[in-house]
């Protein structure tokens, strides 16, 4: 008696040496290792949160302080030395 591990369909990538690849495949026709690019991290995903220097509040933050400097420039009247 074969186990369903035996008998499911093979994978048929080309390897290294040439030869198709006899792992078992996986819904997409392709083993785990020759099943083409991930998908990414899912979206919100934290785990690779470092310091958030790209996020949305971290640029609107760094937007508003400019915008703040820019006005503070124009407010305060520019002393000229003679």
């Amino acid at each position: 008696m074969l186990l369903d591990m035996q008998n499911s369909a093979r994978c048929g990538a080309k390897t290294r040496k040439g030869a198709p690849c006899q792992g078992p495949s996986m819904p997409n026709g392709r083993c785990r290792m020759h099943g083409g690019n991930s998908p990414g991290a899912p979206k919100g995903n934290r785990n690779a949160w470092k310091h958030g220097h790209y996020s949305a509040e971290g640029t609107a933050m760094r937007k508003a302080i400019r915008q703040l400097l820019a006005d503070a420039r124009d407010t305060v009247p520019r002393r000229v030395f003679p």
